[in-house]
């Protein structure tokens, strides 16, 4: 990308989507992690119609409505904590419909940002941004979010009920993204794939309650990648 004309404004986006990254990692509760998953959404879509065309706008498209969808339920969730009294998601310390509630409602918004089933349209359609925001973002980075974020605020998800709703799309989004990948000649689409089979592993981890060695798979893989 040497001769980009617009070379400095894809560097601020891609510096923009690091601190939007380091926001949702460091801030203490929903409110303030609000500010940097609303961050990588609105830099994503940035990215991905970067190149200005039609395949470029329609693949933003489809990631901008997918992710506004989780910005609504994580908005949600703040709603249901503020009834309780509280912005901190130690939900244990709760009312047990309050405690569903929240977590089914985390649960959904952070599986449209790590494109679990059925929400993984976006992300092969997101291999429409340039391959640096493609390789660096959408199939190693952006996917892993959600994923990070029921770890640190779902811990001790409720059984029988969210515990196997986890489980079970980790399990189908494993299945669906390893044949997905067998009929891709798409480089990018496949690394793509082949993150969202890993963090599929990641969601069936968290179904069957481990959710330490869930994270250790997290950490492991991102420095794999």
């Amino acid at each position: 990308m040497s001769p980009e004309k617009f070379f400095l404004r894809f560097k601020t986006l891609l510096l923009s989507f690091v601190m939007s990254i380091g926001a949702l990692i460091l801030c203490p509760n929903l409110v303030a992690m609000l500010l940097g998953w609303d961050g990588l959404g609105v830099t994503s879509y940035l990215l991905v119609i970067y190149y200005n065309r039609n395949k470029s706008f329609n693949a933003g498209i489809v990631t901008a409505i997918t992710n506004r969808l989780g910005d609504v339920l994580i908005i949600m969730a703040i709603g249901v904590l503020i009834s309780q009294g509280t912005w901190i998601t130690k939900i244990r310390a709760q009312g047990f419909y309050a405690r569903v509630v929240v977590q089914l409602l985390l649960v959904v918004g952070c599986f449209t940002k790590s494109a679990q089933i059925p929400f993984r349209s976006w992300l092969p359609a997101a291999m429409a941004a340039p391959t640096p925001v493609s390789s660096l973002v959408h199939s190693s980075t952006l996917v892993t979010a959600g994923v990070f974020v029921l770890v640190r605020h779902c811990e001790g998800l409720s059984r029988y009920f969210i515990e196997n709703i986890v489980l079970i799309r980790g399990l189908r989004t494993i299945i669906m993204a390893s044949i997905s990948a067998l009929g891709e000649t798409d480089i990018k689409k496949i690394v793509a794939l082949s993150t969202l089979r890993q963090l599929g592993i990641i969601v069936t981890r968290l179904g069957i309650g481990c959710s330490l060695i869930a994270f250790i798979h997290l950490i492991i893989h991102a420095f794999f990648k």
